[in-house]
């Protein structure tokens, strides 16, 4: 390294060098900004660190003649009202940007509930908010709500972490208490085998039932692919097969094989899990050999029943 080389990084690692603000810099009507700059009380500049000076800083506050002749104390009043308006302007900031984000999941939830279109959030349901507070509160309002963030990205990124959020939850909850499983594969149009699996849990001295995955089989739909995908989902979030009391499967082979099969593997890991028969298959066998008269009387029920459920929900 030659000479001119070794002068350049010294000059370098001098311009590193961070001045640090001193309290009579005030006397000059400059405190110190948030990031450590120094920040006229008069005109309210910043101005860069390495202005960080007496000679510069007393340059800067001979272009305000006017308040030459001012006292420490004045100064002093100015630099706290300054740091008050910035206290309560950073506050405001921070609030707002924390409603607008809190808006901005549950307008993605609802859109996620509702089943539509991330683009529906962006492209109707904010222009319409901004219309209907405009027209009955003020255009300050109407400003606040069109900084709300629904972009088709965004909605999509918030709806993510909702479902996250759920999944974590859920997990937590199975992996302290004792739960059963509803075990279902089926093949969508695309002909891809699907894994789905539902859990159900009492907490809080209530009973929840969720879906707990659901997850494309890798090759085929043989009893140990889909305890494969069990125990893989299991260890991966630290659920320990213990606490899995109960199993309920259709008939097919894959499920209730006894030596294959995927209620034979879980009995393996979980000695005391029981298995059955899932009643909504045994309804659904039971039907196909019932009367014509007994079958149309079962079918008007059930449409009762999906009836007055819709409704409830809705309401």
């Amino acid at each position: 390294m030659g000479v001119y080389d070794k002068v350049a990084n010294i000059r370098k690692s001098e311009r590193k060098q961070k001045q640090k603000y001193d309290d009579s810099y005030l006397d000059m009507g400059f405190t110190e900004f948030s990031d450590g700059r120094p920040q006229c009380v008069i005109c309210n500049k910043v101005l860069p660190n390495s202005s960080m000076f007496p000679a510069k800083l007393r340059r800067h506050f001979e272009t305000h003649p006017d308040f030459t002749n001012k006292t420490a104390d004045y100064f002093k009043r100015k630099s706290d009202e300054l740091h008050a308006t910035q206290k309560t302007f950073i506050s405001h900031v921070k609030t707002h940007s924390e409603k607008s984000l809190k808006a901005s999941y549950l307008v993605s939830y609802e859109l996620a509930l509702a089943g539509k279109p991330h683009t529906l959030a962006e492209t109707l349901i904010k222009p319409l908010l901004v219309k209907v507070v405009k027209c009955m509160a003020d255009e300050k309002t109407a400003t606040m709500i069109s900084s709300i963030p629904l972009s088709n990205n965004t909605v999509r990124s918030r709806i993510q972490d909702l479902s996250h959020e759920v999944k974590d939850t859920i997990i937590s909850r199975i992996g302290q208490t004792k739960f059963s499983l509803q075990l279902d594969e089926s093949t969508d149009v695309a002909g891809l085998a699907v894994m789905m699996t539902f859990v159900r849990y009492e907490f809080s001295g209530i009973f929840h039932e969720d879906i707990l995955f659901c997850k494309p089989l890798p090759s085929s739909t043989s009893g140990s692919e889909i305890f494969s995908m069990l125990d893989a989902f299991f260890i991966e979030n630290s659920i320990p097969w213990n606490n899995c009391i109960g199993v309920y499967t259709d008939g097919a082979k894959a499920m209730v094989g006894n030596v294959a099969g995927v209620v034979a593997r879980i009995k393996k890991v979980s000695p005391n899990c029981t298995s059955s028969h899932c009643v909504l298959h045994r309804h659904s066998l039971a039907t196909k050999k019932m009367p014509v008269l007994l079958k149309q009387v079962l079918d008007n029920a059930v449409k009762i029943i999906n009836h007055v459920t819709n409704t409830t929900f809705a309401v």
